[in-house]
């Protein structure tokens, strides 16, 4: 029986441009059997950090395949072009960071090679659009079982670039972490895993870690558990700490951006 090749596409390229229909028609000529799964192409532009977390909350649970990721501000520099292989994946995309949480959350990087060897790769590679010539050809080409080692030489997995930690701080009171993301509901994702929310009651305050006073929140397990328009603070189902409002946007509510830090306390 033969097994369907599948391809993940996760980009910040947007929809008003050819770019991501260009990458669909490198991968479709060289694997035409192969199934693609767009993850999204509305990776805020050149936001590594929100494409990695994107991509480390999806990827356990798509199909076994090739994962392929783009979001790249480096392009055209000396920044390595990158495929990784795990227990139940191969990802590919640039070496900055973008990759290395989607490995973690696949079993860990086994093999990694750098992308140099120029037969898997476009004639002509773009300066500015390795998606099309480097990425999606390889990508194409692991999905039809080529082997990863002829890709590239073979890379030290420590010597990949990592996100920097994001800011968590917690006491006997609660927590401050970093806003990772926000969603299209406009709920806001922290750094914080969910144990931290255990000892803390259900009656809540959200807010920056400043004199800004802080809003009154619930601790809840969805969105209906606070009033209509309150803040409610829960364990999403990426198993982090996030605020929303029952009603409306958390962000707009609590004026916050990826990168900013917010208190949650008793």
């Amino acid at each position: 029986m033969s097994v369907t090749p599948w391809i993940s596409l996760t980009t910040d390229y947007g929809l008003t441009d050819g770019f991501v229909a260009a990458c669909h028609g490198v991968i479709a000529r060289i694997a035409p059997a192969a199934r693609v799964i767009d993850v999204t192409h509305l990776v805020p532009p050149t936001d590594v950090r929100r494409g990695a977390a994107v991509l480390a909350q999806t990827v356990p649970y798509l199909p076994t395949g090739v994962h392929m990721a783009v979001v790249d501000p480096g392009v055209g520099t000396a920044r390595r072009g990158v495929a990784l292989a795990t227990p139940g994946g191969l990802l590919v995309g640039p070496d900055n960071g973008l990759l290395p949480d989607a490995a973690a959350a696949l079993g860990g990087v086994i093999t990694a090679v750098e992308l140099t060897d120029p037969r898997w790769l476009a004639d002509r590679v773009s300066d500015t659009f390795h998606g099309r010539d480097v990425f999606a050809p390889v990508a194409a080409r692991l999905a039809l079982g080529a082997p990863l080692g002829d890709a590239g030489p073979p890379m030290d997995p420590a010597d990949l670039i990592r996100l920097p930690s994001p800011t968590l701080m917690s006491d006997a009171h609660g927590f401050t972490a970093e806003v990772s993301t926000v969603d299209h509901f406009g709920n806001v994702q922290l750094t914080a895993p969910a144990h931290l929310l255990d000892p803390l009651p259900a009656a809540l305050r959200v807010g920056p870690p400043d004199s800004t006073p802080a809003r009154p929140a619930v601790r809840g397990r969805t969105f209906g558990d606070a009033p209509a328009n309150g803040l409610v603070v829960y364990v999403d189902s990426a198993d982090l700490v996030a605020v929303a409002v029952n009603g409306g946007r958390a962000v707009d509510v609590l004026r916050v951006a990826p990168g900013d830090l917010l208190r949650v306390s008793d």
